[in-house]
């Protein structure tokens, strides 16, 4: 009996890391906090974003102060470049003067960035012109679900539903540069960023900006609409003129009408079964790797209607 049962065991079709994810129990899924679920709405789709502010809480607070200061409303998406991001910025305010700046220019390591950023958030409800980088926090305190896999940056893993990479010897942990992560962009010096201007990966995890560029969350719904924009023609895919730009309709945090997000739980037993699928490839493939890399997990998210 022992032996049937696991010969039959042995011929049952092992779960996708979709079919896991589809069905996980309610008790695998936390649900995402509405002051931590930021709305980007333009002409072209709205984008879903989940704050993170365990890991960069100076810079959420500008950029929550901004956003109820209205200041994104108005403003654009002012580059895409391909396999890399998508950024845009808040809208020019009279109480400081332009700066340029952004992840583009501590990518290409210039300081020389088409057009300008606001700083600022408006007469009224000033917020300091830069602050303090938070690349990365001290690991103690979050429970980490090891990767389980050699990583080529840190040893890495999933800490509240984020991929994190960790540091041993100082103690640290940061948020990873994965696919729809959203940043701060920055000048040379690594104090300049104020929230203004933000991006979001759009292509393979450009891993080595990591600690080197504050992340403060990430797209959870509604990415495929801003990876989908024509890709500016300008230096580092800037657009070359406004007329190409994409306004920003209105930037919001979301209410009670709005749509619901849950993001699978990673110290639970269904993100553990969830981990394996994707390292250990069933079905289609001939030759699994055995392996994963931390960008290619993807924690799983899903949309509840209210």
């Amino acid at each position: 009996m022992i032996l049937l049962a696991a010969l039959l065991a042995a011929a049952t079709p092992a779960l996708s890391p979709g079919d896991i994810a589809a069905a996980a129990p309610a008790s695998a899924w936390r649900a995402v906090a509405p002051e931590n679920l930021l709305f980007v709405e333009t002409p072209r789709g709205t984008m879903a974003i989940e704050l993170a502010p365990d890991f960069a809480p100076a810079h959420i607070a500008a950029i929550r102060a901004l956003v109820m200061a209205g200041r994104f409303d108005g403003g654009a998406i002012t580059r895409v470049q391909d396999n890399y991001v998508v950024q845009w910025a808040a809208r020019p305010g009279p109480d400081k003067v332009l700066t340029s700046g952004g992840a583009a220019a501590v990518a290409a390591g210039s300081t020389a960035t088409p057009g300008g950023v606001a700083v600022g958030t408006g007469p009224g409800a000033p917020h300091p012109a830069t602050l303090p980088a938070e690349y990365e926090r001290p690991a103690k305190g979050l429970t980490i679900t090891p990767l389980g896999s050699v990583d080529t940056y840190a040893p890495s893993g999933f800490a509240k539903g984020w991929p994190v990479a960790t540091d041993k010897r100082s103690g640290t942990a940061w948020l990873a540069h994965c696919y729809g992560a959203v940043g701060v962009g920055r000048d040379n010096p690594p104090d300049t960023g104020d929230g203004s201007e933000l991006y979001a990966v759009i292509g393979h995890g450009p891993r080595h900006l990591d600690r080197n560029i504050t992340l403060v969350g990430r797209v959870i719904d509604g990415i495929a609409d801003f990876s989908a924009l024509p890709r500016g023609t300008g230096p580092l895919g800037f657009y070359k003129t406004p007329g190409e730009q994409t306004g920003l309709t209105r930037v919001r945090f979301a209410t009670a009408a709005d749509p619901r997000f849950e993001v699978m739980d990673t110290t639970s037993k269904a993100f553990a079964a969830y981990l394996a699928a994707r390292t250990n490839r069933t079905g289609f493939f001939i030759r699994p790797a055995g392996a994963t890399d931390l960008c290619n997990v993807q924690v799983p998210v899903r949309r509840v209607t209210p």
